[in-house]
């Protein structure tokens, strides 16, 4: 069973919340209406720099990392959370 939803919220460098991450609030509070679930809300400041780095050292090509780039920062945001608990 699932027990918990892990999701990445965007802010900015100084810690404040910008129009994305009002975006994601908005989206975990219809999350939580709907299901009854916990959300854990994860940092994801640069996830995003951090995948495509390592994309670049694995020479994937540009083409192929624009494929997959989202996909690899969702696992660094997931393993950010498992690292801490």
């Amino acid at each position: 069973n699932i027990t918990k939803i892990i999701v990445g919220f965007p802010k900015n460098m100084n810690n404040t919340v910008g129009p994305q991450g009002e975006k994601v609030l908005n989206f975990v509070d219809k999350l939580k209406k709907k299901f009854n679930i916990e959300i854990i809300l994860e940092d994801e400041r640069l996830t995003t720099m951090a995948a495509e780095r390592t994309l670049i050292e694995g020479d994937i090509s540009r083409k192929n990392r624009k494929k997959v780039i989202d996909k690899v920062a969702a696992t660094y945001i997931l393993q950010t959370y498992l690292d801490r608990i």
